[in-house]
């Protein structure tokens, strides 16, 4: 089957590494695992973040041009050189899809969304225009794969049935996270030497972008949380970067002198052994999807404490994998890895459970095979059948 592949969020080619651009170039490491043939058809980007109405109606513009002409190319080409299926992942109110539906309509081909997002108290807001385009998506998709179950019911409530949405839990490629946990070690005594991090005291780890918003403010959360475990040994390692790099490194200094080692930004080859050498991962998740880094440092044997939020229980499996708190509850929080940093034998036995989960349940090819029976049910005119 021939997939075009799109991603009006962040291509998954483009720009500053991210959660998001990760789950797309898994999607369609996945599509193409389960041998599909998968083409990124454009690197458009529909975003608008300010609530722009001027801007918005330029995106839509722009999007529907690109449509119309990628429509135009395929209609001129052979049968055998047109895509079968359109593959959307991730849109939301300020970052609808203008391309999919037109391109999907225009060659009569199904349509097929992974994450969408849908919110009905967005119909008034400034991306007014971007909230109409997703729900006509969404109406119009053959098949929506949701990797929160949060997302489930507004997008049942808005199509009136469950028919066309199926959870696809989220995943990831765990071969070097594993490998690296099998070295951990040999990752803990080279990140000690590195650092100058002392290996005789638990370790604990975030993972995330410094930008303003939501991963900010789980920042501050993280060292509203820090601050109950004062009495307590421990060394805290922060792999990230970002334009709020400034306010989370003030937030973080109430942690204490030298308690604190920032890495700034890491690619994935070398965070395998950053994730491994560690004891385990604290994140707040303050309105997180479901969160990568999450499901990440479990595939590297790290059990995970974080925020029973949104989509959160849907990679942590609570008091098996990691534990979870009530969402804004920071000394909840810190209850749990009071817990986990006093107890090194169950941390690690956790940590262990976490590898073998993910190893079974959340691999690429676990979900390589789902998509090929899910899109295998597709119809060639776009209906599911």
């Amino acid at each position: 089957m021939r997939i075009a592949f799109y991603a009006p969020l962040n291509s998954p080619t483009q720009g500053t590494p991210s959660g998001d651009r990760r789950v797309a170039s898994l999607l369609m490491q996945a599509l193409r695992h389960a041998g599909h043939a998968v083409e990124l058809v454009s690197t458009f980007r529909s975003y608008d973040g300010a609530g722009d109405t001027i801007r918005q109606e330029g995106l839509r513009v722009q999007g529907i041009e690109i449509a119309r002409s990628l429509s135009a190319c395929w209609r001129a080409s052979a049968a055998s050189d047109r895509p079968d299926v359109w593959f959307t992942y991730h849109l939301y109110y300020k970052a609808p899809d203008w391309l999919g539906p037109l391109v999907s309509g225009d060659l009569g081909i199904p349509y097929v969304i992974a994450e969408p997002s849908y919110a009905a108290k967005r119909a008034t807001s400034s991306w007014a225009l971007g909230h109409e385009a997703c729900r006509d998506a969404i109406r119009r998709a053959s098949l929506l794969l949701c990797p929160s179950r949060d997302d489930i019911a507004s997008i049942a409530t808005l199509l009136g049935a469950m028919d066309r949405i199926v959870h696809l839990a989220p995943f990831l490629d765990p071969e070097r996270l594993r490998a690296a946990f099998g070295a951990r070690d040999l990752h803990r005594a080279q990140f000690a030497a590195t650092h100058g991090v002392d290996p005789g005291i638990a370790w604990i780890l975030a993972v995330a972008m410094m930008r303003p918003g939501d991963k900010l403010a789980s920042y501050r959360a993280l060292a509203d949380t820090l601050a109950f475990l004062k009495d307590l040994q421990w060394s805290l390692v922060v792999a990230g970067d970002g334009p709020a790099r400034t306010q989370v490194e003030a937030a973080l200094q109430g942690a204490g002198p030298g308690r604190v080692t920032f890495l700034g930004e890491f690619d994935q080859r070398a965070l395998a052994g950053v994730y491994a050498a560690c004891d385990l991962l604290v994140w707040p998740a303050v309105n997180e999807a479901y969160g990568m880094a999450l499901l990440e440092a479990q595939a590297a044997g790290l059990p995970v404490v974080a925020a029973n939020s949104r989509g959160v229980p849907d990679v942590v499996q609570d008091g098996l994998t990691g534990l979870l708190a009530p969402p804004g509850d920071n000394a909840g929080l810190a209850a749990l890895v009071r817990e986990l940093l006093s107890a090194p034998e169950r941390r690690r036995s956790m940590g262990k459970t976490a590898a073998d989960f993910v190893a079974a349940e959340r691999s690429v090819e676990v979900a390589s095979r789902r998509l090929a029976t899910l899109l295998g049910k597709l119809d060639p005119v776009g209906a599911a059948k």
